[in-house]
């Protein structure tokens, strides 16, 4: 009896403080793994150090890097869209193209037709005599000659036509587009035509030379008068789609003033970690200060020198010294927005800087976003970043805050003219009818861990019975591959005509215009065609088949990215 209210005083003690205890206990653990958690996250992102340099990609980028319609390409990260791949084709926006029926403006074509089929005219001793180039007949005649024998393009604009090698050859040029472009761009072709005057005066074509064989009717864009066009879209329009073949003028820009340099404004990027880096990593970067320099409304001074990545080089080592121009369309660039080269630049500012006490902001940490530098007055905003990556990576500056505010102007960046002048010549051999096919080889096909069937499904005997389902029997092929070999390839040539980027080595060797402007750029020092270019090359020849067949999409089973990375929209 006297221990019984000891032992009810105990029990109501433990009941009443249970839910407390209880509650006290799951409280200490959720905050310890709190700690833990932010403890692990703190040491991952201090020391992780990622192999793609686009450290934290936003949906823009993955869209932009990610595309249907060259997925194997951009799998690999070989090569990197521009701005110009993402240009609408907006066939309005082109104007209608030149038909044969669009010719005949009054004045009588004089074609290789029966005799009593031709408008009668006076020969008056022409018989022999220099062909007239200017002859608005033989412009007609020239124009009609085209149209029938390039049935793949379609006419936009004829040039007059201009004296050719000698008297019977007239060259002319002319802006066309494939029938079955995908790319929003005109293409400049000029071609010699061979002329050939009858008896009876009647004057007829009788042979029209190779793609660029007109070197005559070549004429620098703002000097070129045609002689006949359809009506065509406004100048700004036009301004703004790439027109490949037309004279390059990407020379750097200068300020010739003293007063025009001290009251401009600048922005400069110097350090970091961008160096050396892949194409990719380098566009993200660099259209991030292109972004920041807009917004700021300052003139963006930019290194014209790049360093290309191990992985595109033949050396396997990153090499240093590679021009801007070799790869980005420069001509554009500085067309759409105020730069200028560094080495200029600096010229500039120290001839300047004591007489005219230019001010200099430094800005250390890439946290200093853009819109607190808005109302800057300094001539000059240096920002400059460390050695820590990823810390130390341009396109820092863009994150957070500033990515809503910062809008990266892709549409200024275009892929070199001169890389695509070779694009376009290649597919002009081919008269831009012709399928394509993407086969990857190389390390994935020895890799049969990640990629099982690959070797076998991209061998010869499988492409042959995977292809004939795909390409007519005897079309024009072109394969673009990592295969080193191309002999591997020999058992398709039964079936198509089969070819590959280093048919057409003449069209960047030592005796090649592209050779001769690239060794311009270089202070005459002969440039190598180097991975980028190649795959640049490879890459968008392919993407002007008619029909393109790509090897994960197409040819095996296997993922792009290795055994069940598989996706509905691999």
């Amino acid at each position: 009896m006297l221990n019984r209210p000891a032992l009810s005083r105990t029990g109501s003690f433990r009941a009443e403080n249970l839910g407390q205890t209880a509650l006290a206990l799951i409280s200490n653990l959720c905050f310890t793994m709190f700690v833990l958690v932010v403890l692990i996250f703190t040491v991952i992102a201090a020391t992780y150090k990622p192999e793609d340099p686009l450290f934290h990609p936003s949906s823009r980028i993955t869209m932009f890097l990610t595309s249907d319609s060259n997925a194997t390409f951009v799998a690999d990260s070989t090569v990197v869209r521009t701005g110009e791949d993402f240009m609408a084709v907006n066939q309005s926006a082109f104007g209608g193209f030149i038909n044969v029926t669009d010719v005949d403006l009054g004045v009588p074509l004089r074609v290789d037709v029966n005799a009593d089929e031709v408008t009668a005219f006076e020969c008056e001793g022409q018989i022999g005599a220099p062909v007239d180039c200017s002859d608005p007949g033989v412009f007609h005649l020239m124009m009609t000659s085209a149209i029938e024998q390039f049935r793949d393009i379609h006419f936009y604009r004829f040039g007059k036509p201009v004296r050719g090698d000698n008297d019977s050859s007239c060259h002319m040029a002319w802006r066309f587009r494939p029938k079955e472009g995908k790319a929003a761009a005109f293409y400049k072709d000029y071609r010699s035509f061979v002329i050939d005057r009858s008896g009876n005066c009647t004057l007829s074509v009788v042979g029209i030379g190779e793609y660029h064989s007109g070197g005559n009717a070549r004429k620098r864009k703002k000097n070129l008068r045609p002689g006949f066009e359809k009506p065509q879209a406004d100048q700004e329009q036009r301004a703004v789609v790439p027109v490949v073949g037309e004279v390059v003028s990407d020379a750097l820009p200068a300020i010739e003033s003293e007063g025009s340099f001290s009251s401009g404004k600048y922005l400069f990027y110097t350090g970091g970690g961008e160096r050396c880096k892949s194409m990719d990593h380098f566009l993200w970067s660099f259209t991030c200060a292109l972004g920041e320099a807009k917004y700021l409304n300052r003139t963006l001074v930019m290194d014209m020198s790049i360093c290309l990545s191990s992985v595109y080089t033949s050396s396997g080592q990153d090499e240093e010294g590679k021009d801007f121009r070799y790869y980005f369309d420069f001509e554009h660039l500085k067309d759409s927005t105020s730069v200028l080269d560094q080495t200029q630049f600096w010229v500039d500012w120290n001839k300047w800087n004591q007489k005219d006490g230019l001010a200099l902001l430094p800005v250390d940490d890439f946290k200093i976003t853009p819109m607190k530098l808005a109302g800057a007055q300094e001539t000059l905003i240096m920002r400059k970043f460390g050695a820590v990556e990823p810390d130390n990576y341009w396109y820092r500056v863009c994150e957070g805050d500033a990515e809503s505010v910062i809008q990266r102007p892709w549409h200024m960046i275009w892929k070199s003219r001169r890389l695509m002048e070779i694009v376009s010549a290649i597919a002009a051999k081919l008269n831009w009818d012709f399928d394509s096919v993407h086969v990857v080889r190389g390390e994935k096909a020895r890799n049969l861990e990640l990629w099982p069937n690959l070797a076998a499904d991209t061998s010869p005997e499988a492409l042959i019975s995977t292809l004939q389902d795909k390409v007519d029997a005897g079309r024009s092929l072109y394969i673009a591959t990592d295969e080193s070999d191309t002999t591997f390839f020999d058992p398709l040539k039964d079936k198509f005509a089969t070819h590959f980027l280093d048919e057409y080595k003449d069209l960047w060797d030592e005796n090649s215009e592209w050779y001769s402007e690239t060794m311009k750029l270089n202070n005459g020092v002969p440039v190598e065609f180097d991975g980028y270019m190649r795959a640049s090359v490879d890459t968008e020849v392919f993407l002007r088949g008619k029909r393109q067949i790509e090897t994960f999409n197409d040819l095996t089973r296997d993922c792009k990215d290795g055994v069940n990375t598989c996706t509905s929209s691999s």
